[in-house]
């Protein structure tokens, strides 16, 4: 008679293995499924486009230092607030494949594979967590409730290789280490996940700020996590400072509020100091704990304001003009009410049921070792959908927190129907809960919420911003020699990515004036844009008809010369270039 397999053993003593393993499916399952995009170098998102243009240049010989794109905006080029972080593997990967293939086989398959890469460490991460929390053998829940993660899993396509992914990589490492026993090994993980993330950019400074707030709430309640609190703080301020010598650009060596330039790295210098300081006295009285705790936290916001002033209101630093015309029409920077139910929805679901199954165990924790790391997922859950009510772009973060407390809950639910009296409770029960739970019941949900058919003008800009991108229509630019071509905002990274041209400008906010010549060329004078186009030493100008940019455009100035433009009325100083057949862009050249 053959042994009975145990399969909790079996998920529990190689978890690592069998969590790699499903990763590598999915790996490469994503990356057949998003094939054609890979194919054709289909980087849809501005700054996928800028990603790939600033690691080309770099390995074109441009300084590590020296971030600013010069084929937008030549000669002087762009100020991108970037690092190098997230250049490193894509660059890696490409001069990897570079031994093998061409170079444009190489960047296809680069692109491809490296926003798979920080996939695999949220699903360690996420598996570590659970297992430490829920149950050792619980850990393929972690996986199950990532796939149905959609916000999250975008971040992860192939193609997209921006620095998303990475963060939401480093914010999956910090809830592993708030649900890590070991105190000096947590307190590690999550300042060098923080200090890493914050070296990339600084979307998740929230994040960073408020996993920082949960280590020194436990220290409060519970002296023992002095330990904890200290190496937090050391490797916070270390890792930080290391962040800024290795990887800040020449530009973000000003005092900005953007990026981790000498404001940010001061500030978290400062704090990781007196977090080690405060853990170090860690006076035995809890109420001394908390007013220490409260005293510095004043002392640093109020250093803070007094030292950079200029760094209390937006980071990005826009003009008011700047700000009404373009930064504040950006979809993801509004809150998530302010959406479709059709849009909100899929994304707030499942991190509200992730925050009623962390809170869930957390009280199922009040008398076990446990409570500490559920408490602080619970916390941090909370702080992820409060930030849903801020803007909706928190939503992958949030669902990523919401795993947890999602399996958590799965693991109260499911096993009273599993092992239910009634076969139809084990088999239907347990498909319904399952659904219920990992918050998958919305994709039916969301088909007969009532939809307004879409216009012909939405239909119209949605296939003018899909065709205008694609490869085959902007490399015919190729047939005429290199030059600067005036053109849309939105659409210079992707030119400089699919052609041998220059643009003027991109969507990035430390270029609000070539930003603004952009609008005031489309929405001014016909001399107005020539004026203009001339002092960017524009020889060609090159639109795309029914982009998105351009219906504000014409929205805004109605007898602006785009809208003129798009009515047929050329000037005669503009001369047309042909592209081919079926081409969706205009092209002319600007005769002096």
């Amino acid at each position: 008679m053959q042994p009975r397999v145990d399969l909790a053993r079996i998920l529990d003593r190689y978890w690592v293995r069998l969590a790699l393993a499903a990763w590598a499916a999915m790996a490469a399952w994503y990356f057949w499924q998003r094939w054609g995009s890979i194919y054709w170098l289909a980087l849809s998102d501005t700054d996928d486009n800028l990603r790939l243009a600033q690691v080309r240049a770099w390995l074109n010989g441009q300084g590590w230092y020296d971030l600013r794109q010069y084929r937008l905006n030549p000669p002087g080029g762009l100020d991108i607030h970037w690092s190098r972080i997230v250049d490193l593997p894509i660059a890696g990967l490409i001069l990897l494949f570079d031994l093998f293939t061409s170079r444009g086989w190489a960047e296809r398959l680069a692109v491809g594979i490296a926003p798979l890469l920080p996939l695999g460490v949220v699903i360690l991460a996420l598996g570590a967590t659970v297992r430490r929390l829920v149950a050792p053998a619980a850990w393929p829940l972690a996986i199950l409730f990532l796939l149905g993660c959609t916000a999250t899993l975008l971040m992860f396509m192939p193609t997209r290789i921006d620095h998303h992914g990475w963060q939401l990589a480093c914010l999956a490492l910090t809830v592993a280490g708030l649900a890590d026993p070991a105190g000096r090994r947590g307190g590690m993980l999550v300042g060098a996940s923080s200090a890493v993330s914050l070296a990339i950019g600084l979307e998740m400074l929230p994040y960073a700020a408020m996993a920082g707030a949960i280590l020194t709430l436990r220290w409060v309640w519970d002296r023992g996590e002095a330990a904890r609190l200290a190496v937090y703080g050391l490797t916070l301020a270390g890792g930080s400072a290391l962040g800024f010598a290795l990887f800040a650009s020449y530009a973000n060596q000003a005092l900005r509020c953007d990026a981790l330039t000498p404001v940010w790295l001061s500030a978290v210098v400062v704090a990781g100091a007196g977090l080690f300081a405060m853990a170090h006295w860690s006076p035995e009285r809890r109420v001394l704990r908390l007013g220490i705790a409260s005293v510095a936290g004043i002392a640093i916001a109020l250093l803070f304001a007094f030292a950079f002033p200029q760094c209390l209101g937006r980071p990005e630093g826009v003009s008011d003009e700047l700000a009404r015309i373009w930064l504040n029409n950006v979809r993801e920077a509004k809150p998530i009410y302010a959406h479709p139910l059709r849009t909100a929805l899929p994304i707030a679901v499942l991190p509200a049921i992730g925050l009623i199954g962390a809170l869930l165990a957390t009280w199922q924790a009040r008398r076990s070792p446990a409570l500490a790391g559920w408490a602080a997922i619970a916390l941090f859950t909370l702080f992820a959908c409060a930030m849903l009510l801020w803007q909706v772009r928190a939503g992958p973060a949030a669902q990523l927190l919401a795993v947890p407390g999602a399996c958590a809950l799965a693991w109260i639910v499911l096993p009273w129907t599993v092992n239910h009296r009634l076969a139809a409770v084990r088999i239907g029960g347990t498909l319904l809960a399952f659904l219920a739970v990992s918050g998958m019941f919305v994709g039916f949900v969301v088909r007969f919420l009532p939809i307004e058919p879409a216009s012909p003008q939405y239909t119209a800009v949605a296939r003018a911003g899909r065709l205008c991108a694609t490869l085959p229509a902007l490399v015919q630019l190729n047939r005429i020699p290199a030059a600067t071509l005036f053109t849309h905002v939105d659409l210079g990274p992707r030119l400089i990515v699919a052609s041998h041209h220059k643009g003027i400008t991109g969507p990035y906010h430390r270029n609000g004036d070539a930003i603004l010549d952009v609008h005031h060329a489309f929405m001014g004078s016909p001399d107005n844009f020539r004026r203009i186009a001339a002092a960017h030493g524009a020889t060609y100008l090159l639109t795309c008809p029914n982009m998105a940019e351009t219906t504000n455009y014409r929205a805004r100035s109605p007898n602006g010369f785009y809208a003129r433009l798009a009515r047929g009325q050329v000037p005669a100083w503009l001369t047309p270039v042909p592209l081919g057949r079926n081409n969706p862009l205009r092209l002319w050249r600007i005769d002096g």
